[in-house]
């Protein structure tokens, strides 16, 4: 009983470090795809903010993670400033606006 108690107490602390890994597994999975689109790795930015960060961090999202509680927010960068224009084929389905 003891040990099935630590090893309980072990997950609930690891899994904030696994769920923040994850999600820079997945920006860089979407940052791969970008770059594979032909967009230099210098010409765009990704962040990964808070949900109810995301309309304020003036870009696209384009993925999420942590359950749904993070966006990736996609920006490009031409001379210098930022632009909210992203590739086709960037994100998912479900981060894509509606039609």
């Amino acid at each position: 009983m003891k040990a099935s108690t630590w090893m309980l107490t072990l997950f609930c602390l690891a899994a904030p470090l696994a769920a923040q890994a994850s999600c820079e597994s997945v920006k860089a999975d979407i940052s791969q795809k970008i770059i594979n689109n032909g967009v230099p790795e210098s010409g765009f930015t990704l962040e990964i903010v808070p949900n109810d960060q995301a309309d304020q961090a003036g870009g696209q999202v384009v993925g999420h993670c942590e359950n749904d509680t993070q966006k990736i927010v996609y920006k490009r960068q031409q001379n210098g400033e930022s632009e909210s224009h992203v590739p086709a084929s960037t994100g998912t389905s479900q981060d894509a606006p509606a039609q």
